[in-house]
């Protein structure tokens, strides 16, 4: 870094925010699965809207490089450097602005900087629910949430990320600040910039700040974890086993290869008294009572139902530790890195589609352990495979060339990123990625944000 420009970021933001030291920058450098690493001479962490402009403005007018981070979560390298990059990390995490809830609008503002953690316990202490949760809910950051658009686990309760954000402040490429925080229910006044930079990857600019809606709680909720032999079998209790009018909280799925990890790094033992090839979570919002799951439908069925807190936490264990479960496994027999690739399949193909991929990964003399869980209500299913090295990217076209097949999405929730960019056209149209293209180069001419990322 020029010591013009180091200068002039210190002074900016105090020289403590300004890391340049090998040590200290390293855990901005690699990405949480550590399959992707790259390079930055300065990692600067901007404590405000205002300095997160000034930084910006500075770093464009030196013609460098910027990559927008978050809590470096994601699964696809989308909030890393490039390898050999000159460019600078800019880390949102200080910007933890959180104003109070308005229990009017039913909505809160609070900064990018936040975890998802954060702003779910600021709205229960309100009186309130956010509708996004998912398992890294203690270091996954909002504006990193917003900027890939993230789903997890409530999704067929309340969608996505993007149907959560009413409102959103951001640095544009330009160093120019747009704030469109007001919140209202109904504003066609132009362009849905908040729409547009959902998702955007950090692309378009920096995320500073959101609007988000929020939700009154829901009742007291019972959870099923039911032992099941065929996705078949597990889409049909999707329809059958809640009773009708109970509202269905989550429903997610976990193959017993994932049981097994699991299991071997927890306390937990195997639910039922048989083995099964797939376990089936479903939680309902019924009072707690239990009395939200089909009776008839579940008679005869390994069935283990968790109505007290302690129980249900058990029980979400099992899903919840998938990913830890898979990254142990492949340090622990290859001393590699687990491969996850986040996909999306329509439910009418998700059980042949699931056949096909589990046909390709056992005949692949690489993989020691391939198994599937994921969010079974919305087709999204995360695959996971150790064994294969870092950079083996046959492995992930063997499961993308499945997704393209039948018509899925490459990626469900984490992003494009720099991994899956080659595979964008499989889900997207010439003409779709040329209006994308088109908006990129119209808010980012000299393609200084996040270059190699998505595009």
């Amino acid at each position: 870094m020029s010591a013009e420009l180091q200068a002039t970021l210190s002074r900016i933001i105090g020289s403590d925010h300004v890391l340049t030291d090998p040590g200290l920058m390293e855990p901005y450098l690699t990405d949480w699965t550590r399959r992707w690493s790259g390079s930055a001479q300065a990692v600067v962490r901007p404590g405000s809207t205002k300095e997160t402009a000034e930084v910006v403005r500075a770093c464009i007018g030196a013609g460098v490089v910027i990559q927008v981070q978050g809590g470096n979560t994601g699964l696809v390298g989308g909030s890393i450097p490039a390898p050999g990059g000159a460019g600078i990390v800019i880390s949102t995490r200080r910007l933890t602005r959180c104003d109070p809830v308005d229990d009017v609008a039913g909505q809160v503002t609070v900064g990018s900087g936040l975890t998802l953690g954060d702003v779910q316990q600021h709205a229960r202490a309100a009186g309130w629910d956010y509708g996004v949760d998912l398992a890294a809910r203690d270091s996954a950051t909002i504006g990193g949430t917003v900027a890939t658009n993230a789903g997890g686990i409530r999704v067929i309760a309340h969608g996505m990320t993007r149907a959560q954000v009413v409102g959103i402040e951001a640095v544009l490429p330009s160093g120019e600040v747009i704030e469109h925080l007001g919140g209202l229910a109904k504003d066609n006044t132009g362009y849905d910039l908040a729409g547009l930079l959902t998702g955007s990857e950090g692309t378009l600019g920096v995320i500073t700040a959101v609007r988000l809606r929020l939700h009154r709680p829901h009742p007291a909720t019972s959870i099923a974890l039911i032992g099941v032999e065929t996705y078949a079998e597990a889409l049909r209790l999707l329809d059958s086993a809640v009773v009708s009018g109970t509202p269905l909280l989550a429903a997610e799925v976990i193959d017993d290869v994932g049981m097994d990890l699991a299991i071997q790094i927890s306390e937990l033992t195997w639910p039922w008294p048989r083995r099964h090839a797939l376990a089936l979570l479903l939680e309902v919002a019924d009072g707690g009572t239990g009395e939200g799951f089909d009776a008839v439908t579940l008679d005869g069925l390994d069935v283990v139902i968790g109505i007290e807190r302690g129980e249900q936490e058990r029980l979400w264990a099992y899903r919840e530790l998938q990913s830890e479960a898979f990254s142990n496994h492949a340090a622990s027999t290859s001393g590699g890195v687990a491969h996850k690739l986040d996909i999306s399949i329509p439910l009418r193909d998700l059980a042949e589609c699931a056949e096909l991929l589990k046909e390709r990964m056992l005949d692949y003399p690489e993989v020691a352990a391939f198994g599937v869980f994921g969010h079974l209500g919305d087709g999204n299913i995360h695959v996971e495979i150790s064994g294969p090295s870092a950079d083996d990217a046959e492995v992930d076209r063997r499961v993308l060339s499945v997704v393209e097949m039948f018509g899925g999405a490459v990626s469900a929730e984490h992003g494009i990123g720099r991994a899956k960019t080659e595979w964008l056209s499989a889900s997207r149209s010439k003409s779709e990625i040329e209006a994308m293209t088109a908006i990129k180069s119209a808010l980012d001419p000299r393609g200084l944000f996040n270059p190699g990322v998505m595009l």
